[in-house]
């Protein structure tokens, strides 16, 4: 799986939601890494696409969390 198709919305209770759907739902939104592992959203994480690494932030776009490339390299260590 692509890292970068890995943002997802999920539905959630009203007090953890950042978004309320037209239902007037909760959605709660993050961003998942290459592991699946939960990235709140403007948090910044090193991630790996096409053999190329870089840091990606973790934002909206569209109503839908996706990773933005920050231009930044990733810090070596």
């Amino acid at each position: 799986m692509r890292p970068l198709t890995l943002a997802l919305c999920f539905a959630a209770l009203p007090a953890l939601a950042d978004t309320t759907a037209p239902s007037g739902r909760a959605i709660e939104c993050y961003c998942t890494d290459s592991t699946g592992g939960r990235v709140e959203m403007g948090e910044r994480i090193c991630l790996t696409v096409g053999g190329r690494v870089f840091v990606a932030l973790c934002a909206m776009s569209l109503n839908v969390p996706i990773w933005r490339d920050t231009g930044e390299a990733c810090p070596l260590g």
